[in-house]
């Protein structure tokens, strides 16, 4: 902590130091933008999640999460899942690591990962289709931008979104259900047993978790809140490092209602502060709220669950490619966005979709 409140202090910022370690992640990022989305989406976030605890229309526990599966089946079934989301040939691979990636070796060699833990196959299917969403973006990058600073995407915000986006808004969807249920079946014998229904409900769960990892979409920014509000105050000098695992113990379970039970499940779950990883976590949240923006957007040209039940995904593709992906890194975030969305990290989009997903 002692370097990273250095590296703000040599870096230069305006206001408080954690915005210079932000910026390195999001261009031009502040704790004014960050504190503006999260004041009013904790609130509504609460509010939705507790609406769906009383009239239980999503469960929080399934039998498929402690179902076991046959690596080779599921690895099936996640190629498959590659043939739905049209991934390429020739450019694109994916292999297995004890945690998923994305990496990009070039506009035209980029790979992900997935891992096959032998229960809850849902947690090998959509780090698949999330690590394709960053994988879709690196390919979709314009080809004269390639071996210069603009190769890329605009910020991690940005890139987030568009994990999240087919994670979320297509892979959780009614429609990709629709198209997964025969693949399921067809590689995994214990599906039969199960409605497509039960499967759309299953990829639904809304459980609080004091895993991030773990965490579905309506409850997964509450995890990204405790972390930046942590290292907010930690680079500010307000808290102790040695004070930081009960405050965090106390923080989720002030959230979600759960409390870790050590601190493996609790502030060492994560890689980032191990490696002086400072200003990334609100990046995660940015992603979400831009990923509704994205939807929200592309809905009034495309009809996407339309597409999505027709296993189409060219036109979602297409609209990705021209509106965001060809541009590399040559707006910032914040100006793409206004060009593309004509808003900056509103959370209203996230808050209302969420709302017709989960209350009506």
């Amino acid at each position: 902590m002692q370097l990273k409140r250095k590296e703000a202090e040599k870096l230069g910022y305006e206001g408080h130091p954690y915005n210079a370690l932000m910026d390195l992640h999001e261009d031009g990022l502040t704790t004014r933008d960050v504190d503006r989305i999260f004041s009013p989406l904790v609130t509504k976030l609460r509010r939705i999640l507790d609406g769906i605890v009383s009239s239980k229309l999503f469960p929080c526990n399934h039998k498929l999460e402690n179902v076991p599966y046959e690596e080779g089946a599921m690895r099936n079934v996640n190629q498959e899942v590659l043939r739905l989301l049209r991934m390429p040939d020739r450019t694109f691979r994916m292999d297995v690591s004890t945690h998923p990636f994305s990496i990009g070796m070039s506009l035209d060699d980029v790979r992900v990962t997935t891992m096959y833990e032998g229960r809850n196959f849902k947690e090998t299917i959509l780090p698949v289709i999330h690590e394709c969403g960053h994988a879709l973006y690196d390919l979709q990058v314009d080809h004269s931008l390639e071996y210069t600073p603009l190769a890329g995407g605009a910020s991690d915000g940005v890139h987030e979104s568009q994990s999240r986006f087919w994670e979320n808004f297509v892979g959780r969807s009614r429609g990709f259900t629709t198209l997964l249920y025969p693949i399921l079946k067809k590689h995994l014998q214990f599906i039969s047993q199960y409605s497509e229904e039960d499967i759309y409900q299953y990829f639904n769960l809304v459980k609080p978790t004091p895993n991030r990892g773990e965490a579905d979409e309506v409850t997964y920014n509450f995890h990204i809140l405790v972390r930046y509000e942590l290292e907010k105050k930690l680079i500010g000098g307000e808290v102790k490092v040695s004070e930081i695992p009960e405050i965090w113990d106390e923080m989720i379970e002030e959230y979600l209602g759960v409390r870790p039970k050590n601190t493996a499940e609790g502030v060492l779950q994560d890689v980032h502060w191990s490696w002086g990883h400072f200003g990334y976590f609100p990046t995660y949240s940015l992603g979400n709220v831009i990923a509704a923006m994205v939807y929200d957007r592309m809905r009034r040209d495309l009809n996407i669950q339309d597409a999505i039940m027709r296993g189409d995904m060219s036109p979602i593709k297409m609209w990705l490619k021209e509106n965001i992906h060809k541009w590399g890194a040559m707006y910032s975030p914040k100006e793409l966005q206004m060009k593309v969305l004509g808003n900056v990290y509103n959370p209203e989009y996230l808050v209302r979709y969420l709302e017709e997903k989960y209350q009506t």
